[in-house]
């Protein structure tokens, strides 16, 4: 948590403002549509990947798109391969998502049998600026919500002895996945970036309220300049996560043990999915317009429930 004080406080953000109608897609200094080619080639390769280390991930037809099904936004064929491993590796949704020209998606949920983290990472293009959001999202509450700006947080004296039991599942998940490795991974990479702008983070004003309750303490949420520079530099750092949460994913020792509450976990996994989409929603309308952007929304953020994958059980 010192860390993510002193990670808080790191440069300037970006001041926020209110969603703007959603402007034509335009190609800048680097080709729009090549760049988010290059990602769906890559993406597919880690999907791939995936598929490969978990047996039991299978594909979901009736829940995906190809670019020639007419499935559109802003006119832009829209390609979405959703998976899911009901078995146990208990993956409860995977969504590859492409649309051609504006955005390369990767959406992975896990089931409530495992602590694992999900994992969103995003790139949506728009008039020569690349907007990059990545998030290695924690399974347990741990007051992120309640962080201020410098990193700190509320303390027993405000929270009782809820501040101990969220403390407690903020240094699970540092130990287990916001480790130093992740941590800088992601500011080395973004020190590398050119013309990077700061959104809106944990602790700042400008963030929804949905958008609070449901970003990890790691988040990345950048704005910069559409160069072939940085879109190969996003590529392979969204590989290099993808490669750790299949690690995670693998490793037996993240799987919940006999006795545990599996039942409470799929409680707060169906809450916090229903948050992510509606946070996502007001993301997508505000890239697509209104219907394009609530059917994009609706494809990419899956089943809400996720008793399908044992979470009932």
């Amino acid at each position: 948590e010192e860390y993510l004080k002193q990670r808080a406080n790191e440069g300037t953000t970006a001041a926020s403002a209110p969603t703007a109608p959603p402007k034509p897609i335009a190609e800048g200094d680097f080709d729009a549509t090549a760049a988010i080619a290059a990602m769906e080639t890559s993406q597919t390769k880690t999907v791939g990947d995936i598929a490969a280390a978990i047996p039991d991930l299978a594909p979901k037809p009736d829940q995906s798109y190809a670019k020639n099904d007419g499935f559109t936004a802003m006119d832009k064929a829209v390609s979405l391969q959703a998976s899911d491993a009901p078995g146990p590796a208990n993956v409860a949704w995977i969504s590859d998502l492409s649309v051609d020209g504006a955005l390369s998606s990767l959406t992975i949920f896990n089931g409530p049998l495992s602590d694992v983290p999900h994992l969103i990472q995003r790139c949506f293009i728009n008039e020569g600026m690349l907007h990059f959001f990545l998030d290695v999202r924690p399974r347990a509450y741990g007051a992120h919500d309640l962080r201020t700006a410098d990193g700190n947080y509320p303390g027993p004296e405000t929270l009782g002895r809820k501040a101990f039991e969220y403390s407690g599942a903020r240094k699970d998940y540092d130990t287990k996945f916001g480790t130093e490795e992740l941590i800088s991974l992601l500011d080395d990479t973004v020190a590398k970036l050119e013309g990077v702008t700061k959104n809106p983070g944990l602790g700042d004003d400008g963030l929804s309220e949905l958008e609070k309750v449901t970003l990890g303490p790691l988040a990345v949420d950048i704005s910069m300049p559409l160069t072939s520079g940085n879109v190969d530099t996003l590529i392979g750092l969204r590989e290099k996560v993808a490669s750790m949460w299949l690690g995670w994913a693998t490793d037996d020792s993240h799987a919940h043990r006999p006795g545990a509450p599996v039942n409470s976990q799929y409680v707060y996994d169906t809450k916090y999915r229903q948050n992510c989409y509606g946070a996502l929603l007001d993301k997508y309308v505000g890239y697509f317009g209104q219907a394009d952007g609530a059917k994009l929304a609706a494809a990419d953020s899956g089943p809400l429930d996720e008793a399908y994958v044992g979470g009932g059980s």
